[in-house]
């Protein structure tokens, strides 16, 4: 058993829950991404390693993920939330790109210590925070010069079109 699943299990046991055999199947599936994900991608990852979990099971066990602190769901983007799984990695923040949807990931002290000092004014002792920020990549913006395309209305009518964020 990996230190994630004997975590997990005593993190079960205290909430008098049991690890079901459906739980373990989409533990070890969080824990087979390196990268962020959606509930659609764990799906689709699951049923290629022949697993037979419909995606309401998958739904329905996702915030007792979150409630374990193993995941933590990130961005928002059409609708559809994005997770990663946070055990063993330490905090980072994220720049969404709205036009491609690359996820960058950071880590800023300065950041972290303005934060501090704004909890430690105002009294306030925080649980977890998160930061998102949505733009452009360099890449897409580098794009759109070449393009001639400017940040307005035509960014706007291929960010609808496009897949991605």
């Amino acid at each position: 058993m990996t230190i994630y699943e004997e975590r997990f299990s005593g993190y079960l046991k205290e909430k008098k829950l049991k690890l079901t055999p459906e739980r373990h199947i989409i533990l070890d599936g969080i824990f087979s991404f390196h990268r962020h994900f959606d509930v659609e991608e764990l799906y689709e990852r699951l049923r290629k390693n022949g697993e037979k979990l419909s995606r309401a099971t998958i739904y329905r066990a996702i915030p007792l993920f979150i409630e374990s602190g193993f995941i933590k769901e990130i961005l928002h983007c059409r609708g559809k939330a994005s997770y990663e799984h946070v055990f063993g990695h330490e905090h980072h923040d994220h720049l969404l790109c709205i036009k491609c949807g690359r996820i960058i990931e950071f880590k800023d002290d300065k950041i972290e210590e303005l934060q501090d000092k704004v909890c430690k004014r105002y009294g306030f002792k925080p649980v977890e925070h998160r930061l998102g920020i949505r733009g452009y990549c360099k890449r897409c913006i580098a794009i759109a010069k070449i393009g001639g395309g400017i940040y307005g209305l035509n960014t706007i009518r291929n960010r609808r079109k496009s897949r991605n964020c």
